[in-house]
């Protein structure tokens, strides 16, 4: 994972990296580092803490979260991404980010969404009105 999200910060877009763990965790921004064994390791500046947390002190959700975005911020997108539950294990604070990130990819990707979550739809509906995002109108998303 750190070397994905190290290889959209180089080569993709750093910012669009950067506002995606911002929006989730306020004040926050990742960093990945090498040891004397050139081994990576990412990390995770909070506000407020004193020294960077690594991925052993990250919960489920933090990590899935951030394997989000080295999936949608990838710099060769597929034609088609279809996202099974992708809600699982994250808190619910951090559904409308997740949402901001498919709407984005949905630019490069065809995107299938299956979830259980009428927060995420909504979220998704939500994001469907932002400038530049291709989804379909939320009366379309179909809910069970």
């Amino acid at each position: 994972m750190a070397a994905a999200l190290q290889t959209i910060r180089e080569a993709v877009n750093s910012v669009a990296l950067d506002q995606a763990v911002d929006l989730a965790f306020p004040g926050s921004r990742i960093s990945v580092e090498w040891d004397d064994s050139a081994r990576i390791d990412l990390r995770l500046r909070q506000q407020g803490l004193l020294r960077p947390l690594g991925v052993a002190e990250l919960s489920d959700g933090t990590l899935r979260y951030l394997l989000w975005i080295a999936a949608l911020l990838t710099p060769r997108p597929p034609g088609l991404l279809v996202l099974n539950e992708p809600e699982t294990s994250l808190h619910s604070d951090l559904l409308t980010p997740l949402a901001h990130l498919i709407g984005g990819a949905a630019a490069h990707s065809q995107i299938i969404v299956v979830s259980h979550s009428r927060a995420l739809m909504d979220a998704l509906g939500r994001a469907a009105h932002r400038p530049g995002t291709r989804l379909s109108p939320p009366d379309k998303f179909r809910r069970r």
